[in-house]
């Protein structure tokens, strides 16, 4: 199959350097302001369970406006309503010392590793506009030369192929919207860690009645591939993070150490927990 690998529906699923970028890239002018972001964030953390924990922190603890960029180690991260078993292939996993995470928001199975950059939006809005996130994604994309359109899932996709999928949630008067990049993601790791059960018998976790919800599949590339020249991931990422945060009144956020102290204990409490992961049984107090 090539680079034409399938993934599961949502495809939701870094580091940035601190170089100077350029204006433009291809001829094309990168410093366009088109969203303003109040913080944003250069999360070089890795670690899956702490990123999840990272995200629901920011929706429901704090006030301010997030960008956040991202990325995990080799990860699977299925969603909120979803079966461990029809979603992934847990000794495949295993064997090739990929993690395995429930994240809180709804969609699809999706892998991550360090080919892949996530976008987190979070943001206290009025009237929820997921779209906008999904338009600006691609206003990026275009920047570089790449002409991208979105379908009804508000997936990403370049020449038929699908490169980013996005999940969303809302928490009272607080919105978040992330989605995946597929940049250089090992594809054959991506087929066969989302390689589930698959069937219609499994049931939501914590429920007697409702059923899990399945992934859809889709084809999917790597961005790269589109790419001529080809940059290096970490020139992608910081493009990717200036393209945003070099709009209205951003500014670079750090987290303190009170926020980690807090993320730190929702990832032990919760997103590293078994029960959560399998059962989504866990209760804790964000």
């Amino acid at each position: 199959m090539g680079s034409e690998m399938c993934i599961r529906d949502r495809l939701y699923g870094g580091g940035v350097s601190k170089e100077r970028i350029p204006a433009s890239y291809g001829g094309r002018d990168i410093s366009r302001n088109t969203v303003c972001m109040t913080s944003c964030i250069d999360n070089r953390c890795t670690d899956v369970y702490f990123n999840l924990a990272a995200e629901e922190y920011l929706l429901k603890k704090k006030k301010d406006n997030f960008f956040m960029v991202w990325q995990s180690a080799p990860s699977v991260v299925i969603g909120k309503h979803q079966s461990v078993r029809k979603e992934t292939d847990e000794a495949y996993l295993r064997a090739n010392d990929i993690a395995l995470a429930r994240r809180f928001s709804g969609g699809g199975a999706v892998y991550h590793d360090e080919g892949n950059l996530n976008l987190s939006f979070i943001e206290t809005v009025e009237r929820p506009d997921f779209e906008y996130y999904l338009r600006q994604t691609v206003d990026f994309l275009e920047t570089l030369g790449i002409v991208a359109y979105t379908d009804k899932r508000m997936g990403i996709y370049v020449d038929g192929r699908k490169v980013s999928g996005s999940a969303q949630c809302i928490h009272k008067n607080r919105v978040m919207y992330h989605c995946t990049l597929l940049y250089s993601t090992n594809l054959q790791a991506l087929d066969a860690a989302l390689c589930g059960k698959g069937g219609d018998g499994d049931l939501l976790p914590g429920s007697r009645v409702l059923r899990a919800v399945p992934s859809v599949r889709s084809t999917v590339t790597n961005i790269s591939e589109h790419l001529s020249p080809v940059l290096p991931l970490r020139r992608f990422a910081c493009l990717l993070f200036h393209f945003f945060f070099e709009k209205g009144d951003s500014r670079i956020y750090r987290f303190t150490p009170g926020d980690l102290k807090e993320i730190e204990r929702l990832k032990a409490e919760k997103y590293a927990c078994g029960e959560w992961i399998y059962d989504k049984a866990v209760s804790v107090s964000v």
